[in-house]
């Protein structure tokens, strides 16, 4: 069952060497990712399972050890998905989705050893009922499960957002922390596909597979970290 999980965005620009010159502007929302990661270690899991938004070629299971790369975004920085002291194996036959590429740096940065560490890449079309399917079954995977799910809120709060501004999207993104910071499974189960998909946020579907997963678990939420720089919406939350 799902004893922890923690919520964290997925933009490249977390990691510093791709953010180069900007990486102080989002110093306190990587310090409160890495929090959050060390909860979910505190919560001492089976297992980790790492789910985050992917393009076609991403989606699926990810097994540890699976490589990944930030070279599409010109810095010349590879990451793996856990199992750093292990041969990469037939892990490296496929590359890890942006999203969970930066999870595995925050992984290594926080220097998690917990427990087994395993990504699935959700698209993000995926249907709200098939998502909560998905987190069941995550959840039903070990005795003591924890999820690092990552994903953004809207892309449109402001005009140099990248998808421009939309009036929706800061209702949209307060409704998300919301439900974050209450451990509203309800909430986020009911989150609106349609209007997601306008406001291009690129978490809809990991945080329905994290709504599925919570259910019955009687989680506590806690809200780290709200706020729209360069007009994303991001969040930091843990549940435990």
């Amino acid at each position: 069952m799902l004893i922890a999980a923690a919520v964290c965005p997925c933009p490249p620009l977390l990691v510093p060497e791709v953010a180069a010159g900007a990486a102080g502007e989002l110093d306190t929302l990587r310090a409160a990712c890495l929090d959050a990661v060390g909860v979910l270690a505190a919560a001492r899991p089976d297992r980790l399972i790492v789910v985050g938004p992917a393009e076609r070629d991403g989606r699926g299971p990810h097994p540890q050890g699976t490589p990944g790369s930030f070279r599409g975004f010109g810095v010349d920085l590879d990451v793996r998905l856990g199992g750093w002291d292990e041969p990469a194996g037939e892990a490296s036959e496929r590359a890890l989705p942006p999203s969970l590429a930066v999870a595995a740096w925050l992984l290594e940065r926080a220097r998690w050893q917990a427990a087994p560490v395993e990504g699935l890449g959700v698209g993000e079309p995926l249907a709200a009922e098939r998502c909560r399917e998905v987190g069941r079954e995550l959840a039903a995977q070990a005795e003591r499960v924890a999820l690092l799910v990552m994903g953004d809120g809207s892309a449109c709060r402001t005009v140099k957002a990248p998808g421009y501004l939309d009036e929706r999207a800061a209702a949209f993104d307060e409704a998300v922390a919301r439900a974050l910071g209450a451990a509203d499974i309800g909430a986020l189960a009911e989150l609106d596909e349609q209007l997601a998909a306008e406001l291009k946020a690129a978490g809809r579907a990991p945080l329905q597979v994290l709504a599925g997963a919570g259910e019955g678990a009687a989680l506590k939420g806690e809200l780290r970290y709200e706020g729209a720089p360069y007009g994303v919406g991001y969040f930091v939350a843990m549940w435990s």
